[in-house]
């Protein structure tokens, strides 16, 4: 199992996050009303956090510590997802380039492995494919 997905799991009851958190249950149904933490809820409607909420929750008593309001923490809660979707972007563009490396490798194997073809196949030839390839 991946580390985020175990990371996201709702598995924490409240009073074993006021315990880690040092939070009353108070202060963190208050977060949840004003939409910074959203932890996940059973059929009876009890809340079960994830380890990823715990640590948000922990972010969130920092930035109060420090003088922050809840708009403060909002807008720093906005820029940390700036910065996810950042990475994010960046991590499908690194994937993109690596599958077009693939496809170039692919394609300079299929060309040194001579003219082997079948019937109604068409060789490609190197000097038609060199604009794929960097020198």
């Amino acid at each position: 199992m991946r580390d985020d997905i175990r990371r996201n799991m709702p598995l924490l009851p409240m009073r074993i996050v006021t315990k880690l958190t040092e939070l009353t249950p108070r202060q963190i149904r208050y977060y949840e009303q004003q939409g910074l933490v959203n932890p996940a809820r059973t059929d009876g409607r009890q809340r079960l956090f994830s380890f990823n909420d715990v640590d948000l929750l922990l972010k969130i008593k920092s930035w109060l510590e420090k003088g922050l309001n809840i708009a403060g923490v909002r807008q720093m809660l906005g820029e940390a997802q700036q910065v996810l979707e950042t990475k994010k972007d960046q991590t499908k563009k690194a994937t993109k380039e690596l599958s077009e490396r693939e496809l170039r490798k692919l394609l300079k194997r299929q060309l040194t492995a001579g003219p082997t073809r079948r019937v109604g196949e068409t060789h490609l030839t190197y000097g038609e494919l060199t604009r794929f390839f960097r020198h």
